[in-house]
C-alpha cells in the first residue's frame, strides 16, 4: 500500500501540449463564432450594456487574458483528464469529455451562478455565458481526448 501511495504523489500527468495550443486557439474560434452579432453577440451586448462602438473600446486586452486563460485551462484540464483516465480507464476521449463536465459543473457554472446572483445580473445573462463556457469545454475536450499525450 505504501508503495502505491508513493507512486500516486509523484505521478505527473502526461500532456500533448500541441493539442493544448489547438484546444487554446477552438476557445477563440468558439468565441468568435457563440458571441458574433448573428447568433447570440447583439443579446450579449444588449444583457451587458456593452457598446462596441464607444470610444476606446478595445477588444485586444480581454482577447489576450482570453489566450492566457485557455491555455491555462486547456492545460489543467488536459491534465485531470489524463488522472481521471488513469485512475478509471476507458478511453481518453470519455475521460476528456467526463473531466470537462465535471470541471465546468463544479468550477465553471458554480462560480459563474454565484457570482452572477450577488451581481444581480440578469439570469438570461449567466445561462448564455454559463452555456458558452460549457460548449467551449465540450470543444476542448474533444480535441483533447482525439489527440491523447503519446502512448496513451
Amino acid at each position: 500500500m505504501q508503495d502505491g501511495v508513493e507512486e500516486a504523489l509523484v505521478m505527473v500527468p502526461e500532456i500533448n501540449y500541441w493539442a493544448v495550443v489547438v484546444a487554446t486557439v477552438s476557445t477563440m474560434v468558439v468565441g468568435s463564432l457563440w458571441y458574433t452579432p448573428k447568433v447570440f453577440g447583439t443579446r450579449w451586448m444588449r444583457l451587458t450594456g456593452v457598446d462596441p462602438d464607444q470610444e476606446g473600446a478595445s477588444a485586444v486586452g480581454p482577447i489576450a487574458v482570453t489566450v492566457v486563460v485557455s491555455f491555462v485551462t486547456a492545460w489543467v484540464l488536459a491534465g485531470a483528464t489524463y488522472i481521471a483516465w488513469t485512475f478509471y480507464d476507458g478511453t481518453f476521449l470519455v475521460a476528456a469529455l467526463v473531466t470537462g463536465v465535471a470541471l465546468w459543473l463544479g468550477f465553471t457554472a458554480a462560480r459563474f451562478v454565484t457570482h452572477d446572483a450577488f451581481e444581480r445580473r440578469p439570469v438570461a445573462l449567466t445561462a448564455l455565458n454559463v452555456a458558452h463556457e460549457l460548449v467551449t469545454v465540450l470543444v476542448m475536450a474533444v480535441i483533447l481526448g482525439v489527440w491523447p499525450p503519446v502512448g496513451v
